[in-house]
């Protein structure tokens, strides 16, 4: 009895939704994003955040460079334990601009979140008002290559851009 209602309810709604006009919209997000406002901005900090943290390397391994040229340079006239000390204060260094390299990859990619999530949010925002007021079912983003065909669906992105303001 449950799987003759299930069945039933299943047919309904399949018949019921064949009946519902389904309009479909397309866009490219990444054209979208090369032209949003404030994109450029946002890339001019991350770029300026990346080089900063590039100076604060080079100027780590800088220093690296002139202790190890040192060590090599008087390596022969160190006593042992002084000898030992250096090699592990260059070791510890060498540490330490390793585990810089690391932390700089998640401080940037948390930066470069921090800076493009509004610009996406923004355009996650326009294209729903978008779908809605112009009775959209489905928008697909063309840019992420899983949609292979689209037939009969209509490219909205000259409709988003109107939205955000962007000529």
């Amino acid at each position: 009895m449950k799987k003759l209602f299930l069945l039933a309810l299943v047919a309904l709604s399949t018949v019921a939704f064949g009946q519902q006009k389904i309009k479909l919209g397309h866009l490219n997000s990444n054209d979208l994003m090369a032209v949003m406002p404030g994109r450029d901005s946002a890339e001019k900090v991350l770029n300026d955040y990346a080089k900063n943290l590039q100076d604060q390397l080079n100027a780590m391994m800088n220093e690296f460079q002139t202790k190890y040229q040192e060590y090599l340079d008087n390596s022969e006239k160190y006593l042992e334990p002084v000898k030992k000390a250096k090699e592990k204060e260059l070791s510890d260094l060498q540490n330490r601009i390793e585990e810089f390299k690391n932390q700089s990859q998640e401080l940037l990619s948390k930066k470069e979140q921090e800076l493009i999530q509004p610009l996406i949010d923004k355009a996650k925002k326009a294209i729903s008002d978008v779908a809605r007021e112009r009775g959209y079912t489905y928008i697909f983003d063309v840019s992420a290559g899983s949609l292979l065909y689209y037939q009969d669906s209509d490219d909205i992105m000259p409709y988003v851009k109107e939205k955000l303001g962007i000529k």
